[in-house]
């Protein structure tokens, strides 16, 4: 998958596209940050869940 993606960046660049270079770069920094929150989120539910369990027992 990242060889995938090394030789989109490097087509585009080659091509002398760097519009559309910086759009891939954003698009791919903010799939990064979607997947970082969605960690985020499924921690802090996990921890959520452990108190709960704690508080039960």
């Amino acid at each position: 998958m990242i060889k995938f993606f090394r030789k989109i960046r490097y087509n585009l660049m080659e091509q002398n596209k760097t519009g559309k270079y910086f759009k891939y770069a954003i698009g791919e920094i903010i799939l990064v940050v979607i997947g970082i929150l969605i960690a985020l989120q499924i921690n802090n539910w996990n921890e959520q869940r452990k108190e709960k369990q704690q508080e039960t027992t």
